[in-house]
């Protein structure tokens, strides 16, 4: 076992409520990880290819990685972050929340799950391009990205918090007794989330080993009250940027264990259990085959925006300068794109920015995607029907 089970005592309070059967007092186990700077690095041979191919996959993913195609990245990182909501159960097909995006980012309202799974994307950029780019990571740091994760949770009220008291998994809501899982005793947590810290700053490991084994401890640890699981996939990709394995693209390693989260969740097990390479395998497996699956999305997207420069050029053949390209250039990173975003994300004014929207859409390259004249908003031509299949890992064909 990678721990120890402490066996402690639920105390019957009569300030907190509970229904008659669980109001007594209890036993339960509580499972408190040693702590990952102990941990002794032997791998089987078995492993160490799984690991490989992932590492290889990865660079292979960002080996055109080019500023100029960092619309494609926020894309992944998108998908990424919206696979890693849905392994917590959350679900908005792809359509309804880039509308829900739209409707935000030009001062509407969303939905209580949308603008949940939206922080998610926040917290994702959070992690990726402020805790990744620091000197050490810290558990302030940590703090940071569970805060921007649950900004937009109906208990944002624990946002930010490292917990006080005891947190469990499975069995009821009143008393850990019969929990599936139970976290270290509150008095625990600052030192794992210390020795975390550590771990992710180390350099002694693989990337894809390392990144698998600190999301694993920070599960293990449990350290917030809610939040903990799509806050210890973004570290994964801390870690992975961290090592120079995704300068641009994040391999979107959540669409893979949301399609088997039973294997992903045994694997946990596994590693709280001391079976560790069980775990990595899982792990370096689903990892492996995201990145394959990105690339090959990636080379979809690129047709299609192929498809749309060709669909304009027959249309109306614009200047080479016009903002109309430079949309289609963006469009990958805001699948329902309004004036304002265009405006931010080309950098060109409002007027000849609407100007262009009106003649993609004419060329068929967007649609309207609201009514009336105010907060207009294009959806992106086929866009969407790409990113709900990779959302879903949906493998596409192999190109020609």
């Amino acid at each position: 076992m990678r721990g120890t089970l402490v066996r402690r005592t639920w105390e019957y309070d009569p300030a907190r409520y509970a229904p008659p059967r669980f109001r007594r007092a209890c036993q339960y186990e509580s499972f408190i990880p040693d702590e990952l700077s102990a941990f002794d690095a032997q791998f089987s041979a078995d492993l160490t290819g799984v690991v490989s191919d992932a590492e290889t996959g990865v660079h292979r993913l960002n080996a055109h990685a080019l500023p100029a195609l960092a619309p494609l990245a926020r894309l992944l990182l998108r998908t990424e972050s919206i696979a890693s909501s849905k392994v917590e159960g959350m679900q908005v097909n792809a359509r309804d929340l880039a509308r829900a995006e739209a409707r935000l980012e030009t001062g509407g309202k969303a939905g209580s799950t949308a603008a949940e799974i939206l922080a998610n994307i926040d917290a994702m950029e959070l992690a990726i391009h402020r805790a990744a780019g620091s000197s050490a990571v810290t558990v302030p740091d940590l703090v940071n990205i569970h805060a921007a994760l649950m900004a937009s949770a109906p208990n944002q009220h624990v946002s930010g918090l490292v917990r006080t008291e005891q947190n469990w998994i499975g069995g009821n809501n009143y008393n850990p007794c019969g929990a599936s899982f139970v976290g270290p005793p509150p008095q625990e947590v600052a030192r794992l989330l210390d020795d975390l810290c550590h771990a992710i700053n180390d350099d002694a490991l693989p990337p894809v080993i390392q990144a698998g084994l600190v999301h694993a401890q920070f599960e293990a640890i449990h350290p917030f009250l809610d939040g903990n699981g799509r806050t210890g996939r973004a570290l994964i990709h801390v870690v992975l940027r961290r090592r120079g394995l995704t300068q641009l693209y994040v391999p979107p390693i959540s669409v893979v264990l949301a399609s088997d989260k039973g294997s992903y969740i045994a694997g946990l097990n596994d590693y709280a259990k001391g079976d560790v390479e069980a775990w990595l395998t899982v792990f370096a497996a689903a990892t492996a085959q995201s990145a394959s699956l990105a690339s090959r999305y990636l080379v979809q997207v690129q047709a299609l925006q192929d498809h749309w420069r060709a669909m304009l050029r027959t249309a109306a053949n614009p200047r080479a300068d016009s903002v109309a390209w430079a949309i289609i250039d963006v469009m990958p990173a805001h699948p329902m794109i309004s004036v304002p975003v265009a405006v931010a994300a080309t950098g060109r004014t409002k007027a000849v920015v609407n100007d262009a929207l009106v003649q993609l859409e004419a060329a068929g390259v967007a649609t309207r995607a609201s009514q009336g004249n105010r907060n207009r908003i294009w959806e992106a031509a086929g866009l969407l029907d790409l990113l709900a299949d990779l959302e879903a890992g949906v493998t596409p064909p192999s190109p020609p």
